[in-house]
Formats: structure tokens, sequence, C-alpha cells
């Protein structure tokens, strides 16, 4: 089994929602990039969300979102996971990102989405007994990754729209 690794926040001091997957699967790992797979419904969403363009490049994503007040990042700095299923996450080998201080640098944020199930379930387990003081909005939503293809990709939508009513209350203005 192999150690993969996380990358660094997408993030400014301006961001207002924190989306956190678990770990990159192996086609953004090999990318360098979030949400790489092109299966994977993200960026998509976020199009949609965000009226932003989906031919946009990756770099033009990054600075809409940013934009937008949303950060980016995932609960695991690194794991032993044969493939890119959450499910072949080896439980004794979880290292969590520093959230401590990544919340002490991103004051701003309300909420925190977690892109399924598997990043909300490492989230409670590994890092909310480290920050259990802040005040803190958590809800999950359902996963982007191509393996949750029993949920479609107009319910995936709908429950994403749970992103836009912290963005709009912090006079975030989406274009």
């Amino acid at each position: 089994m192999t150690r993969v690794q996380s990358f660094s926040p997408i993030a400014d001091k301006n961001a207002r929602i924190l989306i956190l997957g678990s770990m990159p699967g192996r086609a953004s790992l090999a990318a360098h990039r979030y949400y790489a797979h092109p299966q994977n419904s993200f960026w998509r969403i976020m199009a949609q969300l965000l009226q932003m363009d989906p031919e946009a490049s990756y770099e033009q994503r990054i600075k809409f979102v940013k934009s937008a007040g949303i950060a980016v990042w995932d609960v695991l700095q690194s794991c032993i996971r044969e493939g890119s299923l959450d499910a072949k996450i080896e439980r004794d080998s979880l290292i969590a990102n520093d959230f401590p201080s990544f919340f002490q640098t991103h004051k701003k944020i309300t909420h925190v989405f977690f892109n399924g199930a598997k990043a909300e379930t490492c989230f409670k387990q590994n890092v909310v007994p480290l920050i259990n003081h802040m005040d803190l909005t958590f809800r999950r939503l359902p996963s982007t990754s191509p393996a949750n293809a029993a949920t479609t990709f107009a319910h995936k939508l709908q429950e994403w729209r749970e992103i836009l009513p912290p963005l709009k209350a912090s006079n975030i203005q989406l274009q």
C-alpha cells in the first residue's frame, strides 16, 4: 500500500466557508489539482452555483472560488490507501491536516461543508476534539466523486445549493 499526501488548501483570508474532501484520488494526485478526475462533478457544481465558466482553466477556477469566499481543502494530510476509494483508506494510517492553525489564520470561516461521508467522519474523529471550542456550522453534502454514481448530478447540485446562503449572508457578491 502507498502513503499519499494531500495538497495545500485553496484559501485566502476572506474565506467564509470551507469545503472539505477526504483525500485526493489518483487522478487529482497525478495532476496536482483538486477534483481532477473528469467524472468528478465538483467543478461542474461550482460552475453552476457560482455562475462560473465550466470551461475555465484550473487557475481561473481557483481565483473564482476564492473570490466567492470559498476555501477548499482535505481533512487528511496523509494516509495509506490503495487506489482512489475512501473505503480503501487504512484507518490506522490517518494524519489530519493542521486545522487549529488553519482556522487561526482564516477567522471568517463560519461553515464547513463535507464533500461526502468519509470527509465528515474523518473530521469528526480527528479534528473536532482539537477545535471543539470554535463556533462553526457543519453540513455533509453528497460526494461529488464518480464513485457516488447512485446519486444523480441534479440531486447533487440541489444539495450543494446549501453552500450559497452563508456566502450571501456574508455579502459576497456572486456573479
